[in-house]
């Protein structure tokens, strides 16, 4: 087996591994992209080069100690030294690259197949290593700090078109979330929450309050004005049937007439009743009306017994189905109400939104007060993910590097870092043939 063949020129993918241009390798999360396919073809050309420079260092070697044992004179010798101390500088950045990635020669060397072989432990401290660098709360915190996101997203959403892109990127989410609802199972949900919702909340003793307000402030009296001016219109357009009415219950022995007379009397008495009402504002029935709504609002918020009935009657109420249908139906409405207001760039959710953005990202843009809050909250936010899932998110890397294939993951390091790694052995070989030059010299001079 050659030098070359172990590492001067690669090999290519294993058989039946497809470690080509985009296949996985193994079907181990490793793979090989155009772009790895493009560094592995840069890292064969660094690797001839740097073995061509070996063939080269050789080839002069063996040319010069035979021009120096033919006699040719001292330039040989230096020639000789230098082209010796090259393919030895060589040769020895030739096996520290090697060892690496492979065994050289496929030899069981110890220390070598570094990477094969170590992979699960690079993993764990790259993971450590993130970990203690990257996901510390102080690290986090100062680079956020340094950032100045909240000035920065200020700007962005004051900059035209910002608020714009915001908005239409929110109704294009809302649009997609209520799409993927299903009616019925919303409908059962807010249904549920609302009947829930209604029933823990007592109404008697508010309903009693306000009640009671209303009434100390006068405020019922329009709605007792609007119910005799009412009552009086009726009593207005059915007049004749009101007789009517009266003179069907009267005794049938008596005279028609009579009946008759009964019945106008008693509408009179009841237009007469009726009409003092509406004019007169201290007439006795409003005050009586006036303290029965007092007393009514007093037990509402006080008696026990009707502070339970009108409870139970809130949980008839609820549980009649008429009223589950109706709140069940209110999700339909708003639906089609948030679905119209989204898709219309001119709606006024979508308008109002626009401003509301605009508008705080001026304000967030200036104010430094605003910006050190909503920066500590994020640094907050952030200090808080990286501390509560930081062993999470290093244990992803090092669980991903453990899961690799030892030889695939080593070929894709390698496509990625070979190379410049190809470069030592370049420099090896050129430093190696400066220091045999130098040190020949050096000896020459000292035995001379």
């Amino acid at each position: 087996m050659s030098v070359e063949q172990s590492t001067g020129t690669d090999p290519g993918p294993r058989s039946g591994t497809p470690g080509g241009a985009g296949g996985p390798a193994r079907g181990t999360g490793v793979s090989f992209t155009e772009a790895d396919e493009r560094k592995r073809q840069g890292v064969r050309r660094m690797k001839t080069i740097a073995t061509g420079l070996l063939a080269f260092a050789t080839v002069v070697f063996a040319l010069a100690t035979w021009a120096d044992a033919a006699g040719a004179g001292a330039w040989a010798g230096y020639v000789a030294a230098a082209a010796e101390a090259g393919m030895v500088g060589a040769l020895a950045d030739w096996f520290a690259v090697t060892a690496l990635f492979r065994r050289p020669f496929g030899l069981p060397i110890p220390h070598t197949a570094i990477i094969p072989t170590k992979k699960d432990v690079f993993g764990k401290s790259l993971g450590d290593f993130v970990g203690d660098n990257f996901l510390s709360p102080s690290v986090v915190r100062a680079r956020l700090d340094a950032i100045g996101v909240a000035r920065r997203l200020g700007e962005w959403l004051a900059a035209p078109g910002s608020a714009e892109r915001v908005t239409r990127e929110a109704a294009a989410a809302l649009r997609g979330v209520i799409a993927v609802l299903r009616d019925e199972d919303v409908q059962a949900v807010v249904a549920e929450a609302v009947t829930r919702r209604a029933a823990a909340t007592p109404v008697a003793e508010p309903a009693g309050r306000l009640l009671g307000k209303v009434v100390a402030d006068g405020g019922h009296h329009g709605v007792v004005d609007l119910l005799a001016v009412r009552v009086h219109h009726w009593l207005t357009e059915h007049h004749e049937d009101i007789v009517q009415r009266v003179t069907q219950k009267t005794p049938g022995w008596t005279p028609k007439f009579i009946d008759h007379q009964v019945g106008e009397r008693v509408y009179k008495e009841l237009m007469r009743f009726v009409t003092d009402i509406r004019d007169d504002p201290e007439h006795p029935a409003r005050g009586a009306v006036d303290n029965f709504l007092a007393d009514f609002a007093a037990e509402l918020q006080h008696d026990p017994e009707t502070i339970a009935r009108v409870e139970r009657a809130k949980a008839d109420l609820l549980q009649r189905q008429e009223v589950q249908d109706l709140i069940a139906s209110s999700w339909a409405a708003v639906r089609t109400l948030v679905l119209g207001a989204a898709e219309d760039e001119n709606s006024e959710l979508r308008r109002r939104l626009r401003d509301g953005l605009r508008s705080f990202g001026a304000r967030l843009a200036t104010d430094t007060r605003l910006q050190a809050k909503a920066d500590g909250w994020l640094q907050d936010a952030a200090a808080y993910v990286v501390d509560t899932y930081r062993e999470e998110i290093t244990a992803l890397i090092s669980d991903t590097v453990a899961g690799w294939d030892a030889d695939d993951a080593s070929r894709k390091i390698e496509a990625n870092v070979g190379r410049d790694l190809q470069f030592i052995r370049i420099n090896g070989t050129v430093v190696g043939a400066a220091a045999g030059l130098l040190i020949h010299t050096v000896a020459l001079a000292l035995g001379g």
